[in-house]
């Protein structure tokens, strides 16, 4: 079955760098688009960035553009989650997503646990 494992949050300081992970299982990664999204703590779900199948395209959220950067390597079927210049307002519940085609990563049908990123000083 699918299986998305997200890991590497934590605590950060303002101004400070962190990098999740999300180890996906279950399906053929290489086929598929994926995305992260967030939510913190009494805010609805934000989409923070997305990325094509093969890593030829990505986008992100006016929020964390400039600071964060989507990638993924098919070979280990991970996908990663850079954040620099971290925020306060960046403290939210971290989620891996998987889309529905290999392109399209604003959709999403299947999500994991989440990890906690928590920026703070």
């Amino acid at each position: 079955q699918v299986q998305l494992v997200e890991s590497g949050g934590g605590l950060a300081q303002p101004g400070g760098s962190l990098s999740i992970s999300c180890a996906a299982s279950g399906f053929t990664f290489s086929n598929f688009a994926m995305s992260w999204a967030r939510q913190a703590p009494g805010k609805g779900l934000e989409w923070v960035a997305g990325i094509d199948n093969v890593g030829s395209d990505a986008g992100y959220a006016n929020s964390v553009k400039g600071r964060f950067t989507i990638s993924r390597d098919n070979a280990k079927n991970t996908l990663y989650l850079h954040m620099n210049s971290l925020k306060p307002e960046d403290t939210a519940l971290y989620y891996c997503r998987k889309a529905m085609t290999t392109t399209n990563y604003h959709e999403y049908h299947f999500w994991g646990q989440g990890t906690q990123v928590t920026v703070s000083s």
